[in-house]
């Protein structure tokens, strides 16, 4: 394989196939509230990142979706997956407790959602210590590195944030994972492969790639529908995943090389093209090609 894959990953890690249970909280953000901004970031939703399952209480919906997962693809040990909004932007008793909810049978791990400037010391101990036990990610959402790009799509917060999070989850041996945005309009090739070198340089441990989706009654989505923002090409799209694979350390874990949204709220969503579709080019044309994951890292400072 041309990039290392998250599933392989957890398969040498676990020794059999492990999958994600979603959960979805009534939360929110603090660029929502106006704690640091109002609206969200731009192309934020009112699922707030989530679509794939219903509220209800934690248990409930991990047993759901494990039946799910369970009939479906066989397996036998899951992770709890905190989805929608900022998780750790509630009470730290709720979110102890919530957390605490999720560790249901077959449970191996948990994964955290959360924002650079939304981990307190309280969150932190409490996630170092359940981590003796289980396999804790902490899920950050930078989506850039431009910081001027992190202004105009409203994230309030900067890279700094992002750095002073990372080394915080590295201290406490916190498995840390990327949520990077390929094709957002104000960024360029340049900061892909910045983005790239600085993850490298902090030691992330994944990295989970979204393509550009453009949801309805959205400030994005009104920009699209008024011709001020223009998606790029699919092709742009596979080259620049591409260019930002081959400059990130072949040791650093591929989520996903592209997301999905729920295509029946999006203005505009993956080029109408299926994402496994997309995925499956991209590691053609790396195969033919002959790039691997981390082919130009050779020869950097890192």
């Amino acid at each position: 394989m041309c990039y290392r894959k998250y599933s392989d990953f957890l398969k040498e890690k676990f020794g059999e196939k492990v999958y994600k249970l979603p959960i979805k909280l009534d939360l929110t953000c603090p660029n929502r509230d106006g704690t640091c901004g109002y609206g969200g970031c731009i192309f934020c939703g009112e699922e707030g990142g989530s679509f794939e399952n219903n509220y209800g209480s934690i248990k409930d919906q991990l047993n759901f979706n494990k039946e799910i997962i369970k009939n479906k693809y066989k397996a036998n040990k899951y992770i709890s997956y905190f989805q929608n909004f900022t998780n750790t932007y509630m009470d730290f008793n709720k979110f102890k407790e919530s957390v605490l909810e999720s560790l249901i049978d077959d449970v191996v791990g948990v994964s955290i959602s959360t924002r650079p400037d939304c981990l307190g010391e309280e969150y932190l101990d409490f996630l170092e210590e359940l981590n003796k036990d289980y396999f804790i990610t902490v899920e950050l959402g930078l989506q850039t590195v431009n910081y001027h790009t992190l202004d105009k799509i409203n994230r309030g917060h900067g890279l700094a944030e992002f750095i002073d999070s990372c080394i915080k989850l590295k201290k406490r041996n916190i498995n840390i994972c990327t949520h990077i945005i390929i094709g957002l309009p104000w960024d360029n090739d340049r900061d892909i492969v910045e983005c790239a070198r600085i993850l490298n340089a902090l030691g992330v441990d994944e990295v989970k790639i979204h393509a550009l989706y453009i949801v309805r009654n959205t400030v994005l989505g009104k920009m699209y529908l008024n011709n001020e923002i223009a998606p790029i090409s699919l092709k742009d799209y596979k080259k620049k995943v591409i260019l930002f694979l081959r400059h990130l350390k072949d040791d650093i874990i591929i989520e996903r090389l592209i997301g999905r949204a729920p295509e029946e709220n999006s203005l505009f969503c993956n080029w109408d093209t299926s994402w496994w579709k997309i995925r499956d080019d991209i590691v053609k044309e790396m195969n033919d090609k002959g790039y691997s994951q981390g082919d130009l890292v050779k020869g950097e400072i890192l």
